[in-house]
């Protein structure tokens, strides 16, 4: 009976990421890495798919062919001392370009997200205009060029909407993100046409908790619950605190987001009836 597959965690799930795309940059085969370094082909297949933590000695080798450099080498070795560890808390970095951020690399390969919002509209279903006033209202301190940066990265986010096999989303969220006037009515306005036109697509699905509602387990936050096309990659449970980026993969604490985005949902307007609260918002906008 062949031996079971470990389960990869966060860091290691990152840090394989990480190293198919410094190998891509590179313009580098497999075999043209294993021709110049003298790492087995087969080995490095399996660090790039998270089936095993590399050896120091040869993840400082590939490192050293992709040319990375201080502070990125830094960050990538760091992956490599807590791969072993459940549960990763990832502190904001002001000057880590946002689309390198571990978050929007999972979304990239996630096969499906749900989703809940108790303030804001999901960050895959924002226009750029909302985008951009949610940004400059959250990061007061932020200079012009930072807030433009992470605008853009949030826009870029949604090609995972477009692929031929697109990321499933359930996005739920408390009526409060609909009638919070983010960027003035017009950029309100707009995005909420866009939400109406996002619900309609088959690989999404939107729902409302109504004010009506009354109080519900998660008011006070939000979370992420990611899943993946491959069985043995468990979800991932992200959440989005003012430390930093939080995420959990511990058994227990998926299982827990799950029941509660079941409650949520149960809680919430049907689909039907939220694009109706929504072209219903959009009149009175108009």
């Amino acid at each position: 009976m062949p031996p079971k597959r470990q389960i990869p965690t966060v860091r290691l799930r990152r840090l394989a990421a990480e190293l198919r795309r410094l190998r891509s940059e590179s313009e580098l085969t497999r075999e043209e890495v294993t021709g110049q370094t003298g790492i087995n082909e087969a080995t490095l297949y399996r660090i790039e798919t998270a089936r095993v933590r590399p050896q120091r000695r040869t993840l400082v080798a590939l490192l050293d062919l992709y040319h990375v450099r201080d502070p990125q080498r830094g960050e990538v070795l760091a992956l490599l001392q807590g791969a072993n560890t459940r549960g990763w808390l990832r502190p904001y970095h002001s000057e880590l370009p946002e689309e390198y951020t571990a978050y929007i690399s999972f979304e990239n390969e996630a096969w499906e997200v749900r989703n809940y919002e108790s303030l804001f509209i999901p960050g895959l279903l924002q226009t750029e205009d909302y985008a951009r006033a949610v940004i400059r209202g959250t990061l007061p301190m932020a200079s012009a060029e930072a807030v433009e940066q992470r605008v853009q990265a949030r826009i870029e986010r949604k090609a995972v909407l477009a692929k031929d096999d697109p990321l499933r989303v359930w996005a739920i969220m408390d009526e409060a993100a609909l009638r919070r006037m983010v960027g003035g009515p017009k950029a309100m306005r707009e995005q909420m046409k866009h939400l109406a036109q996002e619900a309609e697509k088959p690989h999404v699905t939107l729902q409302v908790i109504p004010f009506s509602a009354g109080a519900h387990a998660d008011m006070p936050g939000s979370f992420v619950l990611m899943g993946f096309a491959d069985a043995e990659d468990p979800e991932i449970v992200y959440l989005d605190s003012m430390a930093g980026d939080l995420f959990l993969e511990a058994e227990i604490d998926v299982r827990r987001y799950g029941v509660m985005f079941d409650n949520l949902r149960a809680q919430a307007l049907s689909p039907d009836s939220t694009l109706s609260l929504i072209t219903t918002l959009i009149s009175e906008m108009q």
